[in-house]
């Protein structure tokens, strides 16, 4: 395994349940499932206020800390919208993509920061945790940068729901094995180029916090290059 980029898992294509919420058809399937309180969530470490400044009228969340290595950039983007609700669901859909990361940066299948952006238990929160134990299981970290584009936010049905879409390019995001810290270097090819599509839904306990409940990931996207 050579380039970091997503690797396959099984169950989580999502295409249909997807295509069927940005429809408006699938409303009733994205309700809060109740389950806000997420499993590591509170657990002790570190956390990150949210920056000062001037007041607002945004609820303050209090965050697990994601703190990269100088030699791992994720770069995102800014998402055109000007909602609030639909710029706290790409913020948050963001952060769920960066927590899935930096489990793998941190070598730990536990971390709280994924388990913080994902409902518990869900299709995304499956994800999450199968991209990081793969990596882990087979002695790699990452090096390198990644760029997210194109990004966009769309309401569904439900107004605590939003389909969060965009591109990502990992042409300079490398493998690096842990022991040896030997970084794989490779070309750049289509397969460095995915499609995401994420369902977003706002938490009912933790105002202003919105999570990921499934994930669509189209490899070899060619609209993404």
């Amino acid at each position: 395994m050579n380039r970091s980029r997503h690797l396959p898992v099984a169950a989580v294509s999502l295409a249909a349940a997807a295509a069927l919420l940005l429809s408006g058809c699938g409303g009733g399937d994205d309700k809060d499932s109740g389950k806000d309180k997420i499993a590591g969530a509170d657990e002790g470490g570190k956390k990150s206020a949210s920056p000062g400044g001037k007041k607002s009228d945004a609820p303050v969340v209090d965050r697990p800390e994601m703190k990269f290595p100088a030699s791992v950039q994720l770069v995102f983007d800014k998402a055109n919208v000007s909602d609030p609700d639909q710029t706290a669901a790409a913020n948050d859909a963001e952060n769920f993509v960066k927590s899935i990361r930096y489990g793998i940066v941190k070598q730990d299948t536990e971390d709280a920061a994924y388990k913080f952006y994902s409902e518990y238990q869900s299709p995304a929160f499956k994800y999450a945790k199968d991209q990081i134990k793969q990596r882990v299981d087979k002695g790699f970290t990452i090096s390198g940068e990644m760029h997210f584009t194109d990004i966009k936010v769309e309401p569904v049905k439900s107004e605590k729901s939003a389909v969060v879409t965009f591109c990502s390019d990992s042409s300079k995001l490398y493998s690096k094995e842990v022991k040896t810290k030997k970084v794989h270097h490779t070309e750049a090819s289509i397969s460095d180029f995915d499609s995401w599509q994420v369902l977003m839904t706002a938490s009912d306990s933790n105002k202003g916090l919105w999570r990921a409940k499934q994930v669509e990931v189209a490899t070899e996207a060619k609209e993404c290059r």
